[in-house]
This record gives structure tokens, sequence and C-alpha cells, in this order.
């Protein structure tokens, strides 16, 4: 008896406390609806997904993606996509069924967000002799910057720009907006922290601001489909991203690919 209820406390300490239970058939028919996960992977942003050198996806989402295959017992289908424009567009058509994408109002009509299982900086890049040394530099009349078609700080960018001119790429995700930036010899790209520090520490004429404009926070997410709510699905990969953050699947699987970001607080915190 002293040897099995000792067995017993062995297990049940090793079992986390957040833990989920087994997917019910509710959850598989709101996650899987086809009986495979079609899981949405954005090019477009590299610290969360990058091609393998066997051109499959690999990173934090790719890696978020086979998790949740593997908890709800199915096969995993991947669906790439080069922008998060994309993204949303496959939203509304209906070709994946769990996505990674930051959290926008505007995405929000479309698209169920859990909490953010990762935070990334939108910031600009100048060239190094600019006159624009702050964030707040760029807003102003005569300030002509570039972003990434239907990125997450192209839409915050478009609310929020008071003065200076947003001109989009004419694809978004990548180095569009790096491009875009250069060829038409603009004052600042509007981007992400870490692309365009990679491309500023090639590029020494360039310069990469301290402070940032926009927090973004990368969510998974569920395509809305009317009068179909989907709660049991929902609730279940709210509780997915909260077990994957707390236990250190998150901060794991971003190192393993060679990213550096900032795993997001728990929800409500």
């Amino acid at each position: 008896m002293r040897i099995l209820r000792w067995m017993v406390l062995f297990m049940t300490a090793a079992v986390p406390a957040f833990a989920q239970p087994a997917p019910s058939p509710e959850v598989l028919r709101d996650l899987a609806p086809t009986g495979k996960l079609r899981a949405a992977i954005n090019y477009g942003n590299s610290v969360l997904a990058q091609k393998g050198p066997d051109g499959a996806p690999r990173g934090v989402s790719a890696d978020l993606a086979a998790e949740l295959a593997k908890r709800l017992g199915v096969a995993l289908d991947y669906v790439p996509y080069e922008a998060a424009g994309k993204v949303f567009e496959g939203a509304k058509a209906g070709a994946w069924d769990v996505g990674f994408i930051a959290i926008e109002p505007v995405r929000a009509q479309e698209i169920i967000f859990t909490a953010p299982y990762v935070i990334i900086e939108g910031t600009y890049m100048v060239p190094a002799h600019s006159p624009l040394k702050t964030v707040d530099d760029v807003d102003k009349d005569g300030v002509k910057m570039s972003v990434g078609l239907g990125s997450a700080y192209d839409l915050y960018l478009t609310r929020t720009i008071k003065h200076a001119t947003v001109l989009r790429a004419d694809a978004g995700g990548g180095s569009a907006m790096i491009r875009k930036f250069l060829d038409e010899k603009l004052d600042a790209a509007a981007g992400v922290r870490q692309q365009l520090d990679a491309y500023a520490k090639d590029h020494p004429e360039m310069r990469v601001m301290s402070g940032h404009f926009q927090e973004i926070q990368q969510a998974m997410a569920m395509p809305r489909i009317a009068d179909k709510p989907r709660t049991a699905g929902v609730a279940y990969l709210a509780a997915f991203v909260e077990e994957m953050k707390a236990s250190g699947f998150v901060a794991d699987a971003l190192k393993r690919s060679g990213q550096v970001a900032d795993v997001a607080p728990p929800a409500g915190k």
C-alpha cells in the first residue's frame, strides 16, 4: 500500500497542473472538421516561421501546429502563405482551421483570436544620416514610409498615422517593405524589429530606431463561421496556448529556430 501511495503521488506530481484533458468530439469537430488539422503558416514573419532545408515549415508556428495536431490525434496539413494579409484572405475562404496571425481589430471581424503567445515590436528603419531620430519624429508632414501590404503594422499605422504618408508594397510579408523603401528612396521602412535589425546588421548605412510604435501580439486563431460559434474548439485552443506558454514550449521553440522574441504573459496579465 505504501508503495502504491508513493506511485500515485509521483504520477500526480509528474502531470502539469495546466495539462488539458483529451479532446472531446465537439473539440475535434470544431478544430479539425475535415478529419485533419489545416494550419496556416505565414512565412512573411521570419520570427515565427521559416522554411527548413527540405522546404518544410519550421519555427514556433509550425511546432505549435504539430503539437496541437498530436493532442487532437489527427494528421497535420500546413497551408503556407507569404504574408499575413494572405492568411486573412484564406480565413474568409475557409482554407484553414487554425492560424498564427497578429491580433488586429480589423481582422477580428473574420477571425477568433486566442490570447497572444509571442509579442514582437513594430519599429522603423531609416538611413543612418536621417534627421528622424525617434519613433515620434516619423509622423510628420512630408515623411514617406513603406509598409507590407495587409500586415499588422500596416493596419495599425493606417489607423494612427496623422501626418506622414503610408505607402504599401505590392505584396506583404518578408522584405517587401524594405525593397520599396530602397527602390523609391523613402524616408522610413516600417516593419518587425527582428527583420529590420537583420537587414541593418549587413547594411551599416541603415539605422533601426530603438523605440517602437507598436507591440504586435501574435496569437493563434480560428476563422469565424456564421451561426457556428464553436465554443468547444475556441475554449480548447485558448487553453492550449496558455499551456504552451506556461510549460516553456513557446520559449523552447523560438530558441530551436534561432529566434529572439518575448513570450507573452498569461492571459489577463
